[in-house]
């Protein structure tokens, strides 16, 4: 079963139809955007992001509170919505994404790949995997090690 994560989000009209957010119980997790909808996937995406970067840092991941306390600044007409992220998909994408790098190699060597048709990144990803002794099997490859 995946364990899910619930804060309340303080949506916050901005000018127009925007929404800015903000979660009480994690200082410093703000989102925006120019629609409620667009606020709330923001808020979901910028939710599962802080949860992501306490854990990366190994910092505490703080309960969500039982009883809410608005910012006493916050603009009239604010809406209070749970929004829910599941910590161990977020994670799964975020350690999974792909990620350009830059690498240095002789000319002759590029060229010799593109007219063999090789894909550069794959070779690079499955040497630094097959150096360090890592076979994924069906599963990503930061999962075995």
């Amino acid at each position: 079963m995946l364990k899910k994560l619930t804060y309340q989000g303080v949506f916050e009209p901005a000018e127009g139809t925007a929404f800015g957010v903000y979660f009480p119980d994690l200082p410093g997790c703000t989102s925006y955007g120019e629609t409620l909808a667009e606020a709330q996937k923001n808020a979901q995406d910028a939710l599962g992001l802080h949860i992501y970067g306490l854990e990366q840092d190994g910092d505490p991941v703080p309960e969500p509170s039982a009883v809410l306390e608005v910012d006493p600044e916050t603009a009239d007409g604010f809406l209070v919505c749970p929004v829910t992220i599941f910590p161990s998909i977020v994670r799964d994408e975020l350690d999974n994404r792909r990620v350009k790098t830059n690498v240095t190699i002789p000319a002759w060597v590029r060229e010799l790949a593109q007219e063999r048709g090789l894909n550069c990144s794959k070779l690079l990803e499955e040497a630094i995997l097959d150096t360090a002794g890592i076979r994924p099997a069906g599963r990503t490859a930061k999962e075995s090690i």
